[in-house]
């Protein structure tokens, strides 16, 4: 079947779009979104398109801009553009470059979608990206729900081209002359999806040509077993789980005995209140044991044990959200943010720097379990490059750090010392030197 049969096939089964709906096109002028644009406006669809300079590239992102401005106006759609000043962005919030682009373009298209009456915002992920995100959740540790791939329509948001690989797009566009730019990032193997693009997958192709077939069959197959459990958590969630007052409290001894009890607390506590696979394994350690008093996190909620109950409840403002990270820790939440901790050696190390988004630790140095939590008064640490105390209070006072910011600052510490005011600066005494051979680096990232 060719592509633009496809293509409105592929819509009409999964109920993405109508023939009334006014559609918002993301195009960035890659080769995914520029097809997009040919397929939309081939099969008669109402669209507009949306181009994001994140100014990242330089002479690079202009010549995106233009090549998506004239293939707009040589199609007959109206185009908006909008430049970002995305490092400014990253400085004022703290937020990775990925991140702070993602959060930009989505609330820009949410404001195009609103004051120009779309209907839907589309955006060009394929099938390659959805098996892509498959094995970025499978390493960094995942349930079923990550192995699910990128989902073909969220709120507004739909993917009209998730039924349709790299190749085949790449083929339609050299077949039909459309024009495109290649973005010179993708061939950068510092981020995790280029290493998966260009070197795990391409030596898996080569045992299997037919990989991405074959994936995206399984995708599916494991997208219809998350929504017969989904259907199933809400009915045992209907007999397990009372609220009262904003407060949830799970029986754990409501949920059926034949089922398998961790996998139900799971899901229970995952997709309701964003709850970490590590942190519910945890979790259910403490039920097993009968262990109170100590409280679990997720971005928005604590969670604790109470009586063979677990009762899940909004993080109090004077939380100190105390939580422990232990040696095999990939993730922790600390207020708006989330910690990724890699364990690598001092040789993949090229700068002894210390970005304030990412902590570069002498690992030999640290005592497990390592400690998050507020900073409160009274703590005190090293900075980088300093040889004295200094009080963490003081420091933000230095920095200018604002009342509220100052309420949401984390600090790492192992052994009763503070080993990292959290996106601000390591200690001196934990950095990096001629005599470090491993290395914890945490990248904290906002959510």
């Amino acid at each position: 079947m060719a592509l633009p049969e496809a293509f409105e096939q592929y819509i009409k089964e999964n109920g993405l779009l109508t023939p009334d709906d006014r559609v918002l096109l993301t195009v960035s002028g890659g080769v995914d979104s520029m097809v997009m644009l040919a397929l939309f406006t081939q099969c008669g669809y109402r669209v507009g398109v949306a181009h994001c300079n994140f100014q990242l590239r330089g002479a690079e992102s202009d010549e995106d801009e233009a090549l998506v401005a004239a293939e707009a106006a040589r199609r007959g759609v109206e185009c908006y553009n909008r430049r970002f000043d995305t490092l400014a962005e990253m400085e004022r919030t703290g937020e990775s470059m990925e991140m702070a682009a993602r959060r930009l373009r989505y609330e820009w298209f949410e404001q195009l979608r609103r004051e120009h009456g779309y209907t839907a915002v589309a955006v060009a992920h394929h099938a390659d990206d959805s098996v892509e995100t498959f094995f970025i959740n499978l390493l960094r540790g995942t349930g079923l729900r990550g192995l699910t791939g990128i989902s073909q329509q969220i709120g507004r948001i739909v993917r009209p081209l998730t039924f349709a690989s790299r190749k085949e797009i790449l083929e339609y566009a050299v077949a039909h002359k459309i024009p495109y730019r290649e973005d010179s990032s993708n061939r950068s193997t510092k981020y995790l999806r280029n290493k998966i693009r260009l070197g795990l997958i391409p030596r898996i192709r080569e045992i299997n040509p037919r990989f991405t077939a074959l994936m995206r069959r399984n995708i599916g197959r494991l997208t219809e077993a998350q929504r017969f459990i989904d259907h199933g958590i809400e009915r045992i969630r209907r007999e397990a789980v009372s609220s009262e007052g904003g407060i949830d409290t799970i029986r754990p001894d409501r949920i059926d005995p034949a089922f398998p009890r961790g996998f139900v607390i799971y899901e229970l506590l995952s997709s309701a209140y964003g709850f970490k696979g590590d942190v519910i394994d945890a979790l259910c350690r403490a039920l097993d044991q009968e262990a109170t008093g100590r409280r679990f996190y997720s971005r928005e909620r604590t969670a604790y044990v109470d009586r063979g109950t677990i009762v899940v409840a909004p993080i109090a403002d004077d939380d100190p959200c105390t939580c422990e990270v232990g040696p095999d820790a990939v993730r922790s939440y600390c207020g708006n943010a989330v910690l990724y901790y890699e364990r690598t050696d001092i040789d993949t190390i090229k700068d002894f720097g210390v970005p304030e988004q990412i902590a570069q630790i002498d690992a030999d140095k640290l005592q497990y379990p390592l400690t998050l939590r507020r900073w409160q008064e009274g703590d005190w640490f090293v900075p980088f490059g300093m040889t004295g105390r200094k009080k963490v209070s003081d420091y933000l006072t230095d920095a200018k750090v604002s009342a509220a910011e100052k309420q949401r600052q984390f600090v790492l510490l192992s052994g009763g010392e503070i080993v990292w005011l959290v996106g601000r600066r390591i200690d001196d005494r934990y950095r990096l030197t001629d005599q470090t051979e491993n290395v914890l680096r945490i990248t904290k990232e906002i959510v």
